[in-house]
């Protein structure tokens, strides 16, 4: 059973690991506002981290936001609600496999370039496959290790930019309101930052397998946000001072930490550093996050199997989704389908098509966590909740948790802003949601016409 140690760093493994992607992702549209953007993204996350904190102590179950909309609404929201995370793993997987190949390019050039980044991720993302389709697990003890190791390397290098980088002058003049972002671009990155928080829903998949999870669970939540929302802020003004907006030849308002570092914006902090820095800390931070965006895929991959595992139990995929193989005891076919998927999304190349994925899938998560979470307190005011979210008010008796009426709000303003920005994320968005829905219609249809032949055999034998 794990702990507050173990789910910290199950969580802050996956968390902590999008601080190697993300940077890049959200400078591209944010620029100077980078910093803001992601301060505000953190307060989405700790509003989203208490509810996923409430649900997964009230129902701990593999499922997360699917499960508390099973509870709280009906099959169709729960499907929707689970069907969307499974997109979210799965551009996990791809997106931490991508990653990885990229900061592997600072021991050999080639891996940074296309497509042989994309070969290597998709070799990274087979390779994870087939291991867990023979059932290995990674040692908790060393994932605990090796985050534990992450997170000193973020806070060395936050330090090393507090004394040798951060310029405030520099922060300010970045910023041309209204030109640089636009607001259009600066839309657009507050809907893409949802990146930078990428595995909140572990701490609720793990909610079953948690010792005391009424404490366990909303402390390393708190962990986690205290410890990402600390490393964001240092991590990405560290990154605008070294690399100052301006205005290219083409009259493009760019920075060179997207134009050069945007697949491994963490390395471009690291050759910003003076002096004989520069080498080693690159070489320690391209290994570290190399392991770290490997161990990220493969959570990514065992959430997708538990999850396709969860909705086969309730019979919201085909049960051949959900089949546990008997010598490996995994979801084989899951694992195998799934990671296909992720191979397809890693041979692409676009790191900012991953992104658009993700913050569809994840906002639209979000919003059907929060407003199960509120129909919850009305439906079932007494059901036990070792874990009840602060600062309520009483309507009609019931006590409502304003962060996440606001969560709520908030996450599906941004979803619509997802919806109107990101063309490409929403046409593959929609195409996902909608072929979910088409097979979880057939199969509903296949099970009840089973059922019905079923009654009437046993009604002619009798």
């Amino acid at each position: 059973m794990l702990g507050v140690g173990g789910l910290f760093s199950a969580a802050y493994g996956d968390v902590g690991s999008s601080v190697y992607y993300a940077l890049g992702i959200v400078s591209m549209s944010a620029l100077g506002l980078t910093p803001p953007v992601l301060m505000i993204s953190g307060i989405i996350f700790l509003f989203t981290a208490l509810t996923y904190a409430e649900g997964a102590t009230m129902l701990p179950e593999a499922g997360g936001s699917g499960a508390f909309a099973k509870r709280a609404f009906n099959d169709w929201v729960s499907f929707i609600a689970s069907w969307v995370l499974m997109m979210d793993y799965i551009v996990t997987m791809s997106i931490s496999a991508f990653s990885a190949a990229n900061y592997l390019g600072f021991f050999l050039p080639l891996l940074k370039t296309w497509p042989t980044n994309s070969i290597v991720g998709m070799a990274i993302v087979v390779g994870l496959a087939l291991i867990n389709c023979l059932g290995l697990r990674e040692s908790s003890r060393l994932n605990i290790v090796l985050v534990v190791i992450d997170l000193g390397t973020q806070v060395l290098v936050a330090i090393l930019g507090v004394f040798l980088i951060i310029n405030l002058p520099t922060l300010i003049n970045n910023i041309h309101w209204g030109v640089a972002p636009t607001f259009d671009q600066l839309l657009f990155g507050i809907s893409i930052s949802m990146v930078a928080y990428t595995g909140i829903e572990t701490v609720a998949n793990l909610g079953s397998e948690t010792k005391n999870p009424g404490k366990s669970i909303p402390r390393a939540v708190m962990l986690v946000f205290a410890a990402v929302i600390l490393m964001y802020a240092f991590l990405s003004m560290t990154a605008l001072s070294a690399y100052p907006v301006y205005q290219a030849p083409d009259g493009k308002w760019v920075t060179d930490l997207t134009q050069k570092f945007l697949e491994d914006p963490v390395m471009g902090i690291a050759y910003a550093m003076p002096g004989f820095i520069p080498y080693f800390l690159g070489f320690w931070v391209a290994l570290l996050a190399a392991t770290i965006l490997i161990i990220a895929t493969n959570a990514g991959m065992l959430g997708a199997s538990r999850l396709a595992y969860f909705m086969g139990q309730r019979q919201q995929l085909p049960g051949f989704f959900g089949n546990i193989s008997k010598k490996a005891h995994v979801p084989t076919h899951a694992i195998l389908i799934f990671s296909a998927i992720a191979a397809f999304l890693v041979s692409t190349g676009k790191v900012d098509l991953l992104a658009d994925l993700y913050a569809f899938g994840a906002v639209m998560a979000y919003t059907l966590a929060h407003a199960s979470i509120v129909a919850l307190r009305i439906k079932e005011p007494n059901l036990p909740r070792p874990f009840k979210i602060p600062l309520n008010i009483k309507i009609k008796g019931r006590d409502i948790p304003i962060t996440s009426v606001l969560g709520g709000l908030i996450t599906a303003i941004t979803w619509l802003i997802v919806v109107y920005t990101h063309h490409i994320g929403r046409i593959v968005g929609f195409t996902w949601v909608g072929l979910g829905l088409l097979l979880y219609l057939l199969y509903r249809r296949y099970k009840n016409k089973r059922k019905k032949l079923q009654a009437a055999d046993t009604h002619q034998q009798v």
